[in-house]
């Protein structure tokens, strides 16, 4: 088996597969949603005193409202 093939006898690349990456961010945010309402219903959570969980929630969701408006951008760009 050739490890290089002259682009005469190469094969076209197959066509990019769509896919909906809007539907992927938005379970993220879902996921990221109720694990904030989890992570805020646990006493435990609250009262170590530490931000550490809630924190990730909310950057996790704010991550995601970023991603979420890039796509739009991007979806605008395309034809």
């Amino acid at each position: 088996m050739p490890l290089f093939l002259p682009p005469s006898k190469a094969k076209p690349p197959p066509p990019p597969v769509r896919t909906d990456d809007r539907r992927a961010v938005l379970v993220g945010l879902g996921v990221w949603a109720v694990l904030l309402l989890v992570a805020i219903a646990v006493p435990e959570v609250r009262s170590t005193g530490e931000g550490r969980w809630l924190g990730s929630c909310v950057a996790g969701l704010v991550l995601g409202l970023v991603g979420l408006a890039h796509l739009h951008r991007r979806g605008r760009r395309r034809p």
